[in-house]
C-alpha cells in the first residue's frame, strides 16, 4: 500500500547527519518528502502544526536523534506517543547512542523501532537506505490524519 509521497519528518541537530540522512534517503525507492527540523521544540511545533509550521503536512514517519537540543528526543517521544492527534505516526528513534537505558526508555515509551547510526558514512547511508525498504515494501503505516 504505498502513499506518495510519503511525508518524513527527520527531527536532528547535527547538520552533516542529516546530510547523510537526506542522501540515503534519494537513492531510495520511497516517493518522499523529508522535513528537517534541529531540535526538539521544532519537532513539536511542526507536529502540532504551531507558528512557521501551520501548513505543514502531518508526517508519515519521524526519524528522531535522542541528543537533541531545547527538548531531548526522549521527551518528544514522551509527548508525540501521548498526543491522541500524534500517538499513531512511526516514531524511528535514529542515535548515536547504543545505551541499554536509551533503548529501554524508548521502547518504554513506544519507540517503533530503535537503530543505532554507525559512525561510519558508507553505512550510515546504507541504513537509512535500509529504513526507506522497511516503510516501503514491508510496513503498513497507519492511515493518514491531515
Amino acid at each position: 500500500m504505498t502513499r506518495e509521497p510519503f511525508d518524513i519528518l527527520l527531527v536532528e541537530d547535527n547538520l552533516a547527519d542529516a546530510e547523510l540522512a537526506r542522501e540515503g534517503l534519494q537513492d531510495g525507492r520511497l516517493l518522499h518528502t523529508l522535513h528537517h527540523v534541529t531540535d526538539g521544540m521544532q519537532a513539536l511545533e511542526f507536529l502540532r502544526k504551531q507558528g512557521p509550521f501551520a501548513k505543514v503536512p502531518t508526517p508519515d514517519l519521524i526519524l528522531l536523534d535522542l541528543n537533541l537540543p531545547k527538548k531531548d528526543g526522549r521527551e518528544v517521544l514522551a509527548e508525540v506517543k501521548t498526543d491522541p492527534e500524534l500517538k499513531r505516526i512511526p516514531v524511528v528513534v535514529l542515535t548515536s547512542s547504543e545505551s541499554e537505558t536509551d533503548i529501554v526508555r524508548s521502547y518504554d515509551l513506544h519507540a517503533n523501532c530503535y537503530m543505532c547510526k554507525p559512525v561510519d558514512m558508507a553505512r550510515f547511508i546504507e541504513t537509512i537506505r535500509k529504513i526507506d525498504e522497511l516503510w516501503l515494501t514491508v510496513v503498513v503505516p497507519p492511515p493518514r490524519r491531515r
